[in-house]
């Protein structure tokens, strides 16, 4: 279940990761030498669980966001889909579809056939969704963000 607050939407650990993720790898090969990081390396730097970002680095790639290559040399890079996705895109892919509140688990809600809460916040989640839709990760790295995240230690 996800909680809406007065300034947004609260995002799942998984889609936060994933959207940092992108972002580092973004300017991983703007420094003097280029980096291709590891997922040990991302789990290190974002301070994650290493299974986390194993997670969240294998839907990356599923979605066909960065490539991932084992071995010497191996390492995570940004695909050109990735640097042109949309944020909003990214978001829905790791949030999912579904409602902002559940009214209809183990316990449903009385109200549920004729509640109009639930639609306005379906109307609300999709007008955050929407607002994300234009922006790209390339977006997302542009000064003053991109040096700042040089800054995160990957090797």
């Amino acid at each position: 279940m996800r909680i809406i607050y007065a300034a947004g939407m609260r995002l799942l650990r998984s889609t936060d990761l994933a959207l940092r993720v992108l972002m580092r790898l973004a300017v991983a090969d703007e420094g003097a030498v280029p980096t291709t990081p590891t997922t040990r390396d991302v789990s290190a730097a974002m301070e994650v669980p290493y299974t986390h970002a194993a997670k969240v680095v294998a839907e990356l790639q599923h979605l066909g966001l960065l490539s991932a290559r084992r071995g010497r040399g191996g390492g995570l890079a940004l695909t050109e889909a990735g640097r042109t996705a949309s944020v909003g895109a990214v978001v829905r892919a790791f949030e999912g579809e579904g409602d902002v509140v559940d009214c209809e688990g183990a316990s449903p809600c009385p109200l549920h056939t004729g509640c109009r809460l639930r639609v306005a916040l379906r109307r609300a989640q999709e007008a955050f969704y929407a607002s994300l839709d234009p922006l790209t990760i390339t977006d997302m790295v542009a000064a003053p963000t991109g040096p700042l995240l040089l800054n995160i230690t990957m090797k």
